[in-house]
């Protein structure tokens, strides 16, 4: 892409992709997953009756994405927690969020410059997963595109894929809350960045590689720091995908309206059932009075006419 070239955004692209993210953005990508994870609805409590699955918990956060890549690429699942430097500092992380005396971690890390800082270093780690899932899937399955894609999806947002067992760990049990369900906007971003990077290893996207990563990284802080400011949770994405899901997936059914008439019938039908037994009752009831009132005048006249 010569536009690069032009912007002289080139020499910055081979600096992004040259980046180590060890040891300060694995940092920024604990500390913002284990935040996440002690703000959800009764974690705090969980870490005071059972440090240990809370520390499990947050291992989910953190490595989850290579978990999940690993099972589905048949591969032992344990082999992301073999890094014990890594291991040791996301656990070091999590003592931090959850033990520090006068809460002084999670206090400093939540103030929003701060929040705001962590939070895009954690998005520049998402592209290093994405790509590196894809390239991972991409060795084994060169003309497997939907094995590229699905293997970068779950690297990238492996620990929201996992989530219903992550809370199945602290006890909770809320199946409506599954990422497939209803998507959250990094499941999503990080499901279009496995489709973009996919493309590209496949060369049916002609895009460099390093040239990718910064359009994509850049996007996504872009995109991460204006939700943040504004405190919005919109994607921006629905117009997009309200337009595709109406076009595609929203087809008139021919049963729809004869349901709909059916449906109208039978609480008519139920309607008209339920008054007239009361009416009917009623006159039943008057009609038997007046036979029993009958009876009764013919009764007397037969015992007069005995009489005389």
């Amino acid at each position: 892409m010569d536009w690069f070239g032009l912007l002289a955004l080139d020499e910055l692209s081979h600096g992004l992709a040259n980046m180590s993210m060890f040891p300060y953005f694995d940092v920024a990508h604990y500390v913002v997953s284990i935040m996440a994870l002690r703000e959800q609805p009764g974690a705090l409590e969980v870490s005071r009756v059972s440090p240990l699955a809370c520390w499990f918990s947050s291992m989910l956060f953190c490595f989850g994405g290579g978990v999940l890549s690993a099972i589905m690429l048949a591969e032992p699942a344990v082999a992301p927690l073999s890094n014990s430097t890594s291991v040791l500092l996301a656990s070091i992380t999590w003592y931090l969020v959850f033990y520090c005396p006068v809460d002084l971690v999670y206090c400093c890390a939540a103030l929003l410059p701060l929040r705001l800082l962590l939070s895009g270093m954690k998005e520049v780690t998402r592209t290093w997963k994405v790509l590196g899932g894809v390239t991972q899937a991409h060795s084994k399955y060169k003309d497997s595109l939907l094995v590229m894609i699905a293997i970068g999806w779950a690297k990238g947002a492996g620990g929201g894929l996992i989530s219903n067992f992550e809370q199945l760990v602290r006890g909770v049990w809320k199946p409506e809350t599954n990422e497939l369900l209803k998507m959250s906007y990094p499941t999503k971003i990080t499901l279009i960045g496995a489709v973009l990077f996919a493309l590209q290893q496949t060369h049916y996207l002609p895009v460099k590689t390093h040239h990718l990563m910064l359009v994509y990284t850049v996007f996504t802080v872009v995109n991460k720091a204006r939700m943040m400011l504004t405190g919005s949770s919109a994607s921006p994405f629905a117009a997009i995908e309200s337009a595709i899901y109406k076009t595609l997936f929203t087809g008139h059914s021919p049963y729809a309206t004869l349901a709909v008439e059916v449906k109208k019938a039978c609480i008519d039908r139920g309607a008209t059932n339920r008054t007239p037994p009361a009416a009917g009752t009623k006159e039943t009831g008057g009609n038997a009075a007046v036979k029993g009132q009958s009876g009764s005048l013919k009764a007397k006249e037969e015992s007069e006419k005995k009489m005389k």
